[in-house]
């Protein structure tokens, strides 16, 4: 198989499985608001369970990352959908504060916007090596701005915050894209299939991020 061919089929199967963990994480979401809505509620009026969900979450994306190298492509894949279920969990509260009408909207304007940034990113010739190193300092930033305003609470802060985020995972999924690419070039064999996982777990946490940021603008509560 020629590289060019290669790389193409890894980019085919990290958009593939990023868009099965998208269709398992609304599917939880809008299942458990829907059918199971006192769950829902439960997780997040309980922090012990919140965030010991956030938490797992987190284990889940540094055992796939740290381990990329090591771990049998089904079983990263099994931790990615795992991963997807669990966001699922937490994020089922969003089918109860906000319209199922604004969260489609929202998703169009994401789904648009990624996918505009993911092209970019895939084609583009330039290199954009630096601007991950800016985007690892405004997302630090970020954080920073997020735990001040969590005391302060100034809905102006918020309005920064949102924006800034967006503009963040903007960057970071053109800059996630064109990385994928670069490794599946270089990593041929099984390692490609666990490169194809790690990517599409790039690209859902860039998607989800900006979907959450652009609901700060377009969601309607219920």
């Amino acid at each position: 198989m020629s590289l060019d061919a290669r790389v193409s089929q890894v980019m085919k199967n990290v958009y593939v499985k990023m868009f099965l963990a998208l269709l398992v994480t609304a599917a939880v979401s809008v299942g458990v608001a829907l059918f199971k809505t006192d769950l829902a509620l439960y997780i997040h009026g309980n922090r012990m369970v919140y965030w010991g969900l956030a938490i797992l979450e987190l284990v889940l994306v540094l055992v796939i990352s740290a381990r990329l190298n090591k771990l049998a492509p089904a079983m990263a894949t099994g931790l990615f959908y795992l991963f997807a279920v669990v966001n699922g969990l937490t994020l089922s509260i969003l089918c109860l504060a906000f319209s199922f009408a604004s969260l489609f909207k929202t998703f169009l304007i994401c789904a648009g916007t990624f996918g505009a940034m993911s092209i970019y990113g895939y084609f583009t010739t330039r290199d954009l090596t630096k601007i991950g190193s800016f985007l690892y300092m405004a997302l630090f930033g970020l954080l920073i701005m997020i735990v001040v305003n969590i005391f302060w609470a100034n809905s102006t802060l918020d309005w920064i915050i949102s924006g800034a985020g967006v503009l963040i995972f903007i960057g970071f999924t053109a800059w996630d894209t064109q990385k994928i690419k670069q490794l599946a070039a270089a990593n041929p064999g099984i390692a490609s299939q666990n490169i194809a996982t790690w990517g599409a777990l790039s690209l859902y946490l860039d998607f989800i991020n900006l979907f959450i940021y652009l609901l700060r603008f377009f969601g309607r509560s219920r």
